[in-house]
């Protein structure tokens, strides 16, 4: 079979289409010509020298190679992320061959990178969650008064920070203690709300939403120059009560949400159940927090507000 062009050539004409074609960054072009180096090297080892020569087990194999490294020749294995880097760069090249009519199949086209492992949501112990809803509910100015909602709701309701900042008025219903929020996708769906945050989100809605209305808008929080408050801003109020805790660790509303989930389910909720309060569209999104344990619906809602009485 003719081999036609070598690899090392195949990567040098790869690497012009880069440059010419797709105007690819200098720190990019840099980055897949080392890659590219690294796999040449590995197929002239394995006396492979035409790119049409390139089995798609020689694909795998490489990868095999970087994931074990060379301990004879000091070479240390790479990470699963470096892993899949130099992969993007190895099917890159393949994918170029087969467009340019250089072989008549991209070996590398079914070759996955390694699945890097799960990284667990960082949650906060219950006792610094308090202290950051305490820090909230400092002052009882509009201002103060928002923040404190804002903060309570999002534990409270496990919710993203952009289901809180999109909420308006009709999706509230504090005399049954529940709230609308609307997910990716537009999805809605009805959670409980914990008495603190109830009582937080009446005192809001009564003595601080009046005093930053300038003109008629159903949005729950508003800035100080009446609109919405935005994700960013909501954010920052998170932080900044946070800091007043004494909370020394990376704080988000994502952390609060995360630490909603593994505070119910370190109580024994039943992981389905969990599933519908986050909004999630697989349970397996929500098995990553703990093992599935059995609860009742009133057990959800006694663990997930432990301020409630």
């Amino acid at each position: 079979m003719n081999p036609g062009p070598t690899v090392a050539d195949t990567i040098s004409r790869y690497l012009d289409h880069l440059v010419v074609e797709r105007g690819s960054a200098v720190n990019t072009v840099s980055s897949y010509r080392r890659d590219l180096e690294r796999y040449r090297m590995f197929l002239d080892h394995r006396g492979v020298g035409g790119i049409a020569a390139v089995a798609e087990s020689d694909v795998r194999d490489f990868l095999v190679h970087l994931r074990r490294g060379v301990p004879e020749d000091a070479v240390p294995p790479l990470a699963d992320s470096s892993v899949a880097r130099t992969l993007v760069a190895v099917r890159g090249l393949h994918r170029f061959a087969a467009a340019e009519g250089l072989v008549d199949l991209d070996v590398a086209h079914t070759v996955r990178p390694p699945t890097p492992p799960r990284r667990l949501p960082k949650a906060l112990p219950v006792s610094d969650v308090l202290a950051i809803l305490d820090a909230a509910a400092a002052g009882d100015d509009p201002r103060s008064l928002r923040n404190r909602a804002l903060v309570e709701l999002l534990y409270s309701c496990g919710a993203r920070i952009s289901e809180i900042t999109s909420l308006d008025i009709d999706d509230l219903d504090l005399e049954h203690a529940s709230v609308v929020l609307r997910g990716k996708g537009g999805k809605e769906r009805l959670v409980p709300v914990g008495g603190p945050a109830v009582d937080a989100v009446d005192a809001y809605l009564v003595r601080g939403r009046p005093a930053l209305v300038k003109k008629s808008t159903p949005a729950v929080f508003l800035n100080v120059r009446g609109g919405r408050l935005s994700r960013q801003s909501a954010w920052q109020v998170l932080v900044d009560a946070a800091a007043r805790a004494g909370i020394d660790k990376e704080v988000s509303p994502h952390t609060l949400r995360h630490s909603f989930a593994t505070h119910l389910l370190d109580g024994g909720a039943d992981v389905r159940v969990v599933q519908e309060l986050l909004g999630h569209s697989s349970v397996t999104t929500t098995q990553v927090y703990t093992l599935v344990t059995v609860t009742t619906m009133r057990e959800v809602y006694a663990t997930a507000h432990p301020r409630a009485t």
